[in-house]
């Protein structure tokens, strides 16, 4: 919010911002291998990068976005610097990233690892047990949609006054 509301912040993460978000972040994972090893942490630095950079790009155009006047208006009412205007980009930034997180997980388990459901899915498909694969597959995309669906009942339930 802040490299979104304020000029300096902008001019000073905007361009780190538009050079690093293009990269494939999955480039990074034989690094984060060598650097942390083949376990969990490497996938979850990973995926923690991967959105990183999609969040920020996302909050900061929607900070952008809110008006210089409702800003005023809410901060005189005594409201903090936090903007409830951008609280829906946040939700909708959530669930665009789900979509991603997942991905970079299944991509990180089936390039290295013995477990997960990226690695279930590969070693299947390689034995040719495609009942097995298809059960992956259908276990990973109900992570996705719970997770998609979390957000969906946060912001329900934090947006109220949208619905007023």
């Amino acid at each position: 919010l802040w490299i979104g509301r304020s000029r300096r912040g902008d001019q000073i993460f905007g361009p780190v911002l538009y050079v690093l978000s293009p990269v494939p972040k999955i480039v990074f994972l034989p690094v984060l291998f060598i650097l942390f090893g083949l376990g969990g942490q490497a996938k979850v630095i990973l995926i923690a990068i991967a959105i990183f950079f999609q969040m920020v790009v996302t909050m900061r155009d929607a900070a952008k976005n809110v008006p210089q006047g409702a800003v005023v208006s809410l901060r005189s009412l005594g409201a903090t610097k936090g903007l409830p205007a951008s609280l829906p980009d946040l939700f909708t930034a959530l669930r665009i990233t789900t979509g991603t997180a997942v991905a970079v997980l299944f991509i990180a388990e089936s390039m290295a690892g013995s477990s997960g459901l990226g690695y279930y899915i590969m070693h299947a498909w390689s034995l040719l047990e495609y009942e097995q694969m298809f059960a992956g597959i259908i276990a990973m995309a109900v992570l996705g949609v719970v997770i998609y669906e979390v957000f969906e009942i946060l912001e329900y339930r934090l947006t109220k006054w949208r619905r007023a």
